[in-house]
């Protein structure tokens, strides 16, 4: 017969067992658990058993630390200014406008030149073109030989023509320009006298024409008006005469118009410009 304590001996032993095994997985999952908590690292693992390194940085330090090290501060930067560029315009068509001369305006430095200026064959005077001082040819003999021919053909019809005023050298034309600047000013005096060394009447080709007995008409625009002025302008071109200062070309010739004042170019210029209707200037430019 087995005694008490026999048998109780024999009952725990599977027991006992039993929590052996159970106690022996405890540990093992424990240490599994333990190792994963630590990255599976036996250093890190023994050191967390022993309490070495269990002071850690707070929080706030660590992460002062982590800006520390991982921030960079740039450097300033100059603000970046765009050059201003000139604007360049778009092209633009440009008007194209005539290019006009006005004759009536002396050039503001000019002198007074050896020889005179001849242009095709004629003898060229005016506001540009002005004429040695000591040119003094007297009154051209062809240009008085037309002036009688077309004389006697107006004495036909009834009509006494006469040249008041031809060939004046450059002291007298000084001396009538002086007057004339004295009575009326410089701006207007220049307007129907010419300067000395710019005169027409200097070349000995120029006559101011106007009618015996009828001197009140002479050197005036009225004598345009007259039996005698008419016949004139219709007539004189056949003789080798223009009509040097039409009305209403001013800006050619330089002169306000003048009814009286007359110029010997010959027969064949004169028709054409009688024909074509325009100045002296004019013909010249087309030659």
């Amino acid at each position: 017969m087995q005694s008490r304590y026999s048998m109780n001996k024999k009952d725990k032993k599977p027991y006992i067992k039993w929590i052996l095994i159970i106690g022996a997985l405890l540990i093992t999952a424990s240490i599994t658990v333990w190792l994963y908590l630590h990255d599976w690292d036996m250093e890190r693992s023994l050191d967390a058993l022993t309490g070495a390194n269990t002071q850690q940085q707070p929080a706030e330090e660590q992460i002062a630390d982590a800006q520390e090290e991982d921030v960079v501060v740039p450097e300033e930067k100059e603000e970046e200014v765009e050059e201003e560029l000139p604007v360049t315009p778009e092209p633009e068509e440009e008007a194209v406008e005539e290019e006009v001369k006005d004759a009536t305006v002396y050039p503001e430095s000019i002198e007074l030149p050896e020889e005179p200026t001849v242009v095709n064959g004629i003898l060229l005077a005016n506001k540009q073109n002005p004429l040695p001082s000591d040119y003094a040819p007297g009154v051209n003999p062809e240009a008085q030989s037309a002036f009688e021919a077309m004389r006697a053909e107006a004495l036909k019809s009834n009509i006494d023509l006469t040249a008041f005023s031809t060939f004046r050298d450059f002291a007298r034309q000084k001396q009538l320009y002086e007057g004339y600047v004295a009575k009326d000013g410089r701006e207007k005096a220049d307007r129907y006298s010419a300067r000395p060394g710019f005169s027409e009447h200097q070349t000995g080709l120029a006559f101011d024409i106007g009618e015996s007995g009828a001197e009140q008409h002479w050197a005036a625009a009225s004598f345009g008006d007259t039996e005698a002025g008419k016949w004139v302008a219709e007539n004189a071109h056949r003789f080798g005469f223009i009509l040097r200062y039409p009305e209403g070309k001013e800006q050619l010739t330089g002169y306000m118009h003048e009814s009286w004042h007359f110029r010997y170019v010959g027969k064949e210029a004169a028709k054409e410009i009688y024909d074509e209707d325009i100045t002296l200037e004019e013909y010249l430019e087309q030659e």
